[in-house]
């Protein structure tokens, strides 16, 4: 079990939608925190972020692993009351709606704030509080195309490509735990709360800060940091290369084969495998063709040359390395089965018959948060008959 739980104590208000919001709030219930889900009677929209299966789907599992939800139908006046009661007694507010949308509802920083001065409050948006840009719907991929990332990596003829998950989420979500947590040191200083927004354009542009520096200093057009390096296909598969130094330029070629690689006149420098990119890389990508993975492997590892076989996901949780440090645990979830749930850096893994391994479904602990509430037994009856509250 986690018994390092040092933000016990803390109730989280988790309004937020999605991946990033939830994301950040899931990692604050890993580290001990009350993180009350505050969700419509339909649900999150991210439990339909593909395969469903009865209220879960893969992200929604993950985004949510260690809350307890209430659903609440904010436009009746008893689930509004609710929501205001739950944000009233919150150290920490996490909603992701358009700007303006939380003031509609009483719930915005400014009226939270007003009975509850030590609050943090955290907006996740898609570009930000203010601007032209900041009412527009947004997704993972608008932002990936919009910050320049899809740019990072193209197909062969030049297509910018969108990254295969939800990247810049996730990393919202990763930025928005770490600047609460900033928060509640700060709180814990001046005792004062604060309001951030945490936006994924700018989550992008953080991210990408070495990248937009290259781009400016080198004029737009900025050079591989090094040759040979990226995917080579072998017989069966493939294999990423990371080829950094001189000593791994030799060691490479010559587990190729082709010493008279070495001090060719084209290749014997970074400068000059930079420039004649394109050429080398050619003849090493047929090299490769002529054996397989694992044959390649095995040399490149014997002969200290950086690299990996490309995995698919199945390969990496069947890898002895993944297994070594006990990089993810097999859970028992209760609405999808067994499935591995990786450990997250710097907190203990998942385990069976953790309140932390479980991803609540909608509104399944209404009631018992309604009683954590103070509420009546005959009251909650009444709001969930009328339909103000859902308890699955």
């Amino acid at each position: 079990m986690n018994d390092s739980k040092p933000l016990s104590g803390l109730k989280i208000a988790d309004f937020s939608q999605g991946v990033a919001g939830p994301y950040s709030a899931m990692m604050l219930a890993q580290g001990g925190a009350d993180v009350t889900k505050v969700e419509p009677l339909d649900g999150d929209w991210a439990r339909t972020l593909g395969t469903m299966i009865d209220d879960h789907c893969a992200h929604s599992i993950v985004v949510n692993l260690g809350k307890k939800s209430i659903s609440l139908d904010l436009k009746t006046a008893e689930g509004l009351k609710i929501a205001k009661q739950i944000a009233a007694e919150a150290d920490v507010l996490i909603e992701s709606f358009r700007p303006g949308v939380m003031a509609k509802f009483g719930l915005d920083y400014a009226s939270v704030s007003a009975t509850n001065k030590n609050i943090i409050y955290l907006s996740v948006t898609g570009y930000g509080q203010e601007g032209p840009y900041n009412d527009r719907p947004v997704t993972d991929g608008a932002i990936q195309a919009f910050s320049g990332w899809m740019t990072m990596t193209k197909d062969d003829k030049g297509m910018p490509l969108k990254t295969g998950m939800v990247a810049i989420d996730f990393l919202t979500g990763i930025f928005a735990y770490q600047t609460i947590l900033k928060s509640l040191i700060g709180r814990g200083i001046n005792g004062k709360g604060t309001y951030v927004d945490a936006s994924l354009m700018q989550t992008a542009a953080a991210f990408q800060s070495a990248k937009i520096l290259e781009h400016h200093l080198e004029g737009g057009k900025p050079t591989v940091l090094y040759v040979p390096v990226g995917t080579v296909e072998t017989s069966d598969g493939y294999i990423g290369l990371s080829v950094m130094r001189e000593k791994h330029y030799a060691s490479l070629c010559e587990v190729l084969g082709r010493e008279d690689l070495i001090d060719h006149p084209d290749y014997n420098t970074r400068d000059k495998r930079i420039e004649n990119e394109d050429a080398i890389m050619k003849i090493i990508r047929a090299e490769f063709l002529k054996k397989n993975t694992q044959e390649w492997c095995r040399a490149l590892t014997e002969a200290g040359v950086i690299h990996s076989r490309v995995n698919t996901y199945d390969d990496y949780l069947a890898d002895e390395q993944v297994k070594a440090v006990n990089s993810y645990n097999w859970i028992d979830h209760d609405v999808v089965g067994k499935i591995p749930l990786p450990r997250i850096p710097g907190f203990a893994g998942f385990e069976n018959g953790d309140e932390l391994a479980h991803s609540p479904i909608v509104g399944e602990h209404s009631t018992e948060i309604l009683k954590g509430l103070g509420i009546e037994d005959e009251q909650i009856k009444a709001m969930i008959d009328k339909g103000a509250v859902l308890q699955k």
